[in-house]
Order: C-alpha cells, then structure tokens, then sequence
C-alpha cells in the first residue's frame, strides 16, 4: 500500500505542479497592466476610462465565463478545459503584443481573458478531489501564494523588464509559454486518481466514498446558486478582492506617480508589496482557518482590514516610504481571507458541484474588478484638469481621492455579507453529499 501512496503523491503534485504554473500565468496577465499603463496610453491614445476598459476587458469575459467555468470544470474536468483555456489564452497575449489599434489590443485582452478564465476553477476543482477536505483550506491559501509569484512578477519585475525589452515582446513571450503549457497539461494532467487507477483520497484516508449519483449539470447548476448559502463569498469577493485587483492591478502605480511624482519601477514597488502581503496572506489565512476550524471570523476580519485600508489611504497623511509600504501591504492583506471563500462554498453545496460553487464565489472576484477598473477611471476623468505629460494623462489627488471613496464603498458590501457567511467549521455541511 505504501508504493500505492507514493504514486498517489507523485501524481498529486506533478498535476498540481502544471496547473499553478498556468495559474502564475493567469496572475501575470490579470496585474501587468498596471506596469504598462502609461505604454498602453501613449500607444493608443487613450483616456482614463478607456485605459480603465481595455485592462477591464480581462475581467468582462472572465466574470462572464465563471458559469460556463464550474460546468466544464465538473463535467469535462480540469485536463480539457484548462488545455484549450490555456490555448486561446496564449494566441490572446501574441495578438495583444502584436496590436496596432486599440480595438486589435482589447481583442488580444478579450481572448487571454477568455482562456485563462477556466484556469483557477479548473485548478480548485482539481484540488478538491486530489487533497481532502480537512486539508482544502491550507492547500488553497498555497495556491493562491504561489499563483501570485505571476502577479508579483507583473509589478516591478515587470518594470524592470521594461527597461530592456518592449511591452509587446514581454507579452509575446508570455503567449508562447502559455501555448506550452496548453501541451504539458494535455499530456500530464488527470481529472481523478481513477484514472491512472489509483484509489480515491477518500479510500486512502480510510473514508467512505461520497454517494455516486450523476444528475444533469442544469440540476446540479441550479442546486449550487438556489443555495442562499453560497452567495455571501460572491460579495465577499466583489467588495474585497475585486476592488483589490481593479486597484493594484491598475491604478496603484499613476496614483503614486501623478501625486508623488515616482517613476514607473519605484511606484511597482509598492504594488509589489501589496501582492507579497496578499499571497503570504492567503497561505496563512487558510492555515488559521484550517487550524481553528472556523471559516467566518476569518473573512470578516480581513474584510473589516481591508475596509480600514481605504480609510486610511482617504484620511491620515502618507505618502512614499514607510506609511505608503503600509497601506499598500495593508490593502494586499485585507484581501486575503477571500481564500477561504471557495473552502466555505465548497462546504455547504453537494461536492460532485465543487466546481460550480467555486466559479458562483470566483464571478464576484471578477465583476468587482470589472466594475471597478472602468469606473474609477470615469471618476478620475470627471475632475480631470486638463494636464498631460507626453501624450499620458496627469490627475490631482482630488481626482483620485474621489476613486478611492467609491473602494471604501465596496468593501462595507463586503463586510455586510461577510456577517451572512455560514460557519461550517471546516466540514462538509450540504443537505445532499452525492
């Protein structure tokens, strides 16, 4: 039995192995614009909210994705959809590189948006039948630390690159590994462990197997969101990690530029520090969460952080050094209790849905984002005085100060629905565990 459990292992981690570095990717693609937002502006000419729609166009079709997402995910499995995902999302980032127009750009961004949108559910669906239960929340919180290698590096790594290669080249480069990965996947990734004939995690860890029913997706889809205690995580997400994600991703570095005049690489730096807190965030929020078996206090805490951040940014004097460090980092860990999110969905629908309860909680990630992006640039660009600097538009405090009171806004939605999380305690809780 001992070499039944090496192999188990083996194959465990070769597959989680290949799907992370896909999931770096996804990372890398979702932060880079901000590294690149004045490239972006001065080679297509392009306002506030029009920058704000281009880098939003990632999160359009991903959020719209997230359904179709958790079926594929739970019906064809993680080794099909990631590999076509990673596919489309690869010729996405060449053409995007390779654009001359802004209109030729947001389709390069709209099908690497599209293809990487099945990448994460894929993966966390993959997680759910390779690692158990009493283990999902730890081994989230490491996924989320390691699929954030790809946004740390989209920050002032990226910056760096700038220096010696164009953004087009970085991004073309970026597409030919993805189609890489599109192989690796195809030819190394299994959907379960019966399928290299090899026993369940269950069976391994002496359990009884959960009941073998197979209903029509449409049924299991409408068991997952008639669930009212599924939706909670999805505001959690779009008030918290959304807003996050629309700020770091892009807005983060003009606002340290236009109002305390740092360069691009300098300005990277704390968005940096904002997706290191994030990622280690996310490893040790799932570990606390696993360790005290609760998931609710969790996100509330964080998303009460996350909240005290914008008032932070709204109302003490800071600025670059230390104070900015701060409440960059501080805005990074706030959003990370959003991890336990797909552990507690998890935990309260039938466990042959995992992949769909995982995309209803990710689609409120991703039109927070989606919302956000956009809509913080129209609010940049309603006060905007006028000033420009080479072709790239330069806005006042005021201006932004009128943006980050609609992040405040956001986060008290999330921490209202974080009061309505059901505790699970770390378990399984569904009326239905077929």
């Amino acid at each position: 039995m001992n070499a039944v459990h090496a192999r188990f292992n083996r194959w465990r981690w070769l597959i989680y192995f290949i799907l992370i570095i896909s999931y770096m990717v996804v990372f890398f693609h979702r932060m880079a614009p901000a590294a690149v937002s004045s490239d972006l502006m001065k080679a297509f000419g392009t306002t506030g909210a029009a920058l704000g729609s281009l880098a939003a166009m990632y999160f359009y079709i991903y959020t719209a994705m997230q359904v179709p997402s958790g079926i594929l995910a739970d019906t064809l499995g993680p080794r099909i959809s990631v590999t076509i995902g990673s596919l489309v999302a690869g010729v996405g980032s060449i053409l995007f590189g390779l654009a001359d127009t802004l209109a030729a750009a947001s389709t390069g961004r709209f099908l690497v948006g599209l293809g990487v949108s099945v990448v994460f559910v894929g993966l966390m669906r993959s997680n759910a039948v390779w690692f158990s239960d009493r283990h999902y929340g730890r081994v989230s919180g490491l996924t989320l630390l390691l699929g954030n290698l790809g946004s740390i590096m989209a920050a002032a790594p990226l910056a760096w690159a700038l220096a010696f290669f164009s953004w087009r080249e970085i991004f073309i480069g970026i597409g030919v590994l993805t189609l890489v990965m599109s192989v690796l996947t195809w030819l190394l990734v299994r959907n379960q462990p019966q399928d290299l004939g090899l026993p369940s995690v269950r069976e391994i860890e002496g359990l009884p197997e959960h009941a073998k029913t197979h209903p029509h997706w449409w049924g299991s889809l409408k068991a997952v969101y008639g669930n009212l205690a599924a939706w909670p995580g999805f505001w959690v997400n779009l008030g918290v990690t959304g807003n996050m994600f629309s700020f770091v991703g892009l807005w983060g570095v003009p606002l340290l530029r236009d109002v305390h005049g740092l360069d691009k690489t300098e300005a990277s730096g704390y968005t940096t520090v904002s997706l290191i807190c994030f990622a280690a965030g996310c490893l040790f929020m799932g570990w606390l969460s696993d360790h005290l078996g609760l998931r609710k206090p969790v996100i509330l805490a964080t998303g009460l952080m996350s909240a005290a951040a914008w008032l932070c940014f709204l109302f003490i004097d800071w600025g670059p050094g230390l104070s900015g460090y701060l409440l960059y980092g501080l805005v990074g860990l706030g959003a990370s209790g959003f991890v336990l999110t797909y552990a507690a969905v998890k935990e309260v629908c039938a466990p042959r849905s995992a992949g769909m309860a995982i995309a209803l909680v990710n689609t409120g990630l991703f039109l927070g984002a989606a919302i956000m992006q956009p809509a913080f640039g129209w609010v940049l660009d309603l006060t905007w005085g006028g000033a420009e600097t080479n072709g790239v538009r330069h806005y006042a405090w005021s201006d932004y100060h009128n943006g980050l009171w609609l992040s405040f806004a956001l986060a008290v939605v999330a921490v209202v629905a974080a009061t309505r999380v059901h505790e699970t305690y770390c378990r399984n809780v569904s009326a239905e565990r077929g």
